[in-house]
């Protein structure tokens, strides 16, 4: 167990961690080309798998029993039944889609005791990896070195497309072309897409997400951190959409369960989709990123958050709609706060650039180097320069702006008033008054108008004050000049009955509206009734519905549209550019690095060991964690250290059945894999490829990992599979589950 494991304790210790230089576990490797780089490495460690077994297009492997869960989480096939196991945060939304306050599935967790009771969920997917090809020659074969990026960017998009459907045609397979170094590489990945994915448990949240917010992207973990899923299909086996004739999938693998001991110094591996790295990012890049990017986020963020909390205290309801959207954004919330943390700590920026003054002087060693990287550094720093206001305005744009409900209303009014001048058909209108019924009705009835009220009084001045004067439009200036420090005073305006939103619903339906600088109105009740009819307003200069609204919301989209956006792709696509250069150009100048490419939510494999770590000399953490420590870190009252009574119960009568090793239950454990977003929920297996755990999390010091890896702190975080097992059997009473897995004891 860990010394002094407080989460200030932690911070402030790991102020003073020294980087030491150790034997790499880095690296999320291409699975197709294990054989040829990593096969050796790995059996060295341990591994008693050749590469085919892990990755094969000949026969059933591992990759076999690999899932993309619902596109943005990893997950696990586990018995010949399609059962699928990933993580409860990755589950979380259709538990909470399930639940109601008298059945509150959030808070008591869910079972289903036989299949009929297994739960569909509209537009969750598991997809499959078939095989993967290199089709570098195919898709660059048009490009040539005279080309323009756009016309590059064309010609790839082309030729991908066309590959695309060639490699698919007549199947139920869909294929995507994904890029790799940069620009440098493309493979095609073939995938097979289940969409009747049923849910068949979950823990309590006080279980699934013990620790909550306190605890996320911490070591030591207490969190049991898993759901179950199963993927049905077709009487072929084949996908296919929900039907109570589907039956449950019969996967190609599926994999075994050890429930063997295990020690610091197992070989370990992570199998699964990681969402988005970049570990060969210039000093400029990386700065940005620190100095710029992350703490608007997370100032944005952190006011977004103060507000849902407050209203999540104060009604269940409200608790329970925003439990699934807080959760999300407090985990990239932390995330943030950790990864500008961690970047500084190991000064990523002064390691950047003494790579950067190596690369300087390995290009200057050589005249035909020169020539081509000579001046490729100077470009890069005076483009992301140019780069910055706009990557900020884009930063804005999509955390403080579109993310109010007031715009997605908003802009749903005005498609329908843009109808309406141009006329559309009553079969049309009817479809679209039924999408817009979706949109405005909550938005009355559920009480998030008064949320949204008090999250645009926060983020509608970080709009106008941060925007920058390259792009800043005048309408901002007459505001400030208008409402001087009072900008919360404008948001009033723009909510208030007078002048935009009514407070009820039946204001909404009983007062005609219109359009901003249009003689049309809305007949509310016309509405209500399912069609519209277009009644003349007699006073044009009275303020009706969304005059002030409509100002604000058109105004950001226009100028983001015709300032911001355009500038941001172009300087973008230049950026592109010159890292595709950059890339090629340190794998010439390292011939002796095996390099890996950046994570773009394909399947890959990332191996270590399990292992604990020291941030500093007076702090070590071990690699495991156990129930006695749940117990202990319990706080009555404490919505996050909460223990339910099932569970102290069993702890109190030591009622751990078979999953007790030394007299108490293993929770949780680090490993040195390397992992970002994306792996939660993957397999983590032993040397024998068997299931040991669900990987759910990094540590707080790894969170730089995905721009900058450091062997001796970065860890990945998992749920034992034992725990996962003691709380399927023990606590929810659905031990028929584990009669379908193969388990190994």
């Amino acid at each position: 167990m860990a010394k002094n494991f407080s989460l200030r304790s932690l911070f402030l210790c790991a102020l003073f961690v020294k980087l030491t230089v150790a034997v790499a576990d880095e690296g999320m490797w291409v699975p197709m080309f294990l054989s040829k780089y990593n096969e050796a490495d790995m059996q060295s460690k341990g591994l008693k798998l050749s590469a085919e077994d892990i990755y094969s297009v000949n026969h059933a492997s591992l990759k076999d029993a690999v899932v993309q869960f619902g596109g943005g989480c990893s997950g696990e096939i586990i018995s010949a039944e399609g059962l699928l196991l990933t993580n409860y945060h990755c589950g979380r939304s259709r538990v909470q889609s399930h639940s109601t306050l008298e059945m509150n599935y959030i808070e008591n967790g869910y079972w289903s005791m036989s299949r009929s009771e297994e739960l569909s969920n509209p537009g969750l997917t598991a997809t499959f990896l078939v095989r993967m090809e290199d089709v570098t020659s195919e898709v660059l074969k048009n490009v040539l070195p005279e080309m323009t990026e756009v016309e590059r960017y064309t010609a790839i998009d082309k030729a991908s497309k066309a590959l695309e459907r060639k490699m698919v045609e007549g199947t139920h397979y869909e294929a995507k072309v994904k890029e790799f170094f940069g620009g440098n590489e493309y493979y095609i990945f073939i995938t097979e897409t289940f969409k009747d994915v049923r849910l068949v448990g979950a823990p309590p949240n006080s279980i699934g997400n013990f620790g909550a917010d306190t605890d996320n992207w911490m070591w030591p973990r207490h969190t049991g951190d898993f759901s179950l899923f199963r993927i049905y299909a077709d009487s072929l086996n084949r996908p296919a959409e929900y039907s109570p004739d589907n039956v449950p999938y019969k996967p190609k693998k599926h994999f075994e369960i050890s429930m063997k001991e295990l020690k610091e110094g197992d070989f370990t591996m992570v199998f699964g989709f990681p969402g988005r790295t970049q570990e060969y990012l210039t000093s400029f890049a990386v700065k940005q990123l620190i100095e710029q990017e992350d703490p608007l986020k997370i100032s944005i963020r952190e006011k977004r958050l103060a507000v849902m909390e407050k209203a999540m205290d104060a009604d269940p309801q409200t608790k329970l709609n925003l439990h699934s959207k807080y959760a999300s954004i407090k985990n990239y919330y932390k995330k943030f706060i950790g990864e500008s943390f961690g970047l500084k700590n190991v000064d990523a920026v002064q390691r950047k650039q003494e790579l950067e003054k190596r690369f300087t002087e390995w290009v200057n060693a050589d005249e035909n180097r020169k020539l081509k990287y000579a001046n490729l550094l100077p470009e890069m720093e005076k483009t992301y320069n140019e780069f910055a206001p706009y990557n900020k305005g884009v930063v804005l744009y999509n955390e403080a702006f579109t993310v109010l409900d007031l715009v997605s209303y908003t802009n749903q009014f005005k498609k329908f008033h843009d109808m309406w001048k141009t006329g559309i058909r009553i079969d049309s209108l009817k479809i679209e008054t039924e999408k817009f019924k979706k949109i405005v009705e909550p938005y009355f009835l559920d009480g998030k108008i008064k949320i949204d009220k008090e999250i645009a009084e926060q983020l509608i001045p970080i709009i106008i004050q941060e925007a920058d004067e390259k792009y800043k439009p005048e309408f901002f200036y007459d505001i400030e000049k208008k409402y001087k420090t009072k900008l919360s005073k404008y948001v009033n305006d723009i909510f208030s009955s007078k002048s935009v939103l009514p407070n009820s619903i039946e204001e909404m339906s009983n007062t005609p509206y219109r359009m901003l600088g249009e003689g049309t109105a809305i007949d509310r009740e016309a509405y209500r009734n399912g069609y519209f009819k277009l009644p003349k307003v007699e006073n044009n200069n009275q303020i009706y519905f969304g005059d002030l609204a409509f100002e604000f919301v058109t105004t950001v989209t226009e100028n983001f549209k015709d300032y911001i956006y355009p500038n941001y792709v172009k300087l973008d696509l230049k950026l592109d550019s010159l890292n595709r250069i950059y890339t090629q150009a340190q794998r010439e100048m390292q011939t002796d690095k095996l390099f890996y490419p950046d994570a773009n939510s394909t399947l890959r494999l990332s191996y270590g060991k399990i292992e604990g770590y020291a941030p500093n000399d007076s702090l070590v953490y071990t690699a495991f964690t156990t129930v006695d420590e749940v117990i202990a870190k319990e706080k009555p009252g404490d919505k996050e250290f909460s223990v339910p009574a099932k569970l102290k119960e069993l702890y109190e009568k030591k009622d751990y059945g078979e999953y007790a090793v030394n007299g108490t239950v293993p929770v949780c454990f680090i490993a040195s894999n390397h992992s970002t977003g994306g792996n939660s929920g993957a397999p983590v297996l032993n040397a024998s490829g068997q299931l040991i755990g669900t990987n759910f999390d990094r540590n707080w010091e790894g969170t730089a990992a995905d721009v900058m890896y450091d062997p001796a702190m970065a860890r990945n975080i998992s749920v034992d599979i034992r725990y996962t097992l003691f709380i399927i059997d023990k606590f929810a009473g659905a031990k028929y589950l584990l009669d379908e897995m193969t388990i190994i004891k």
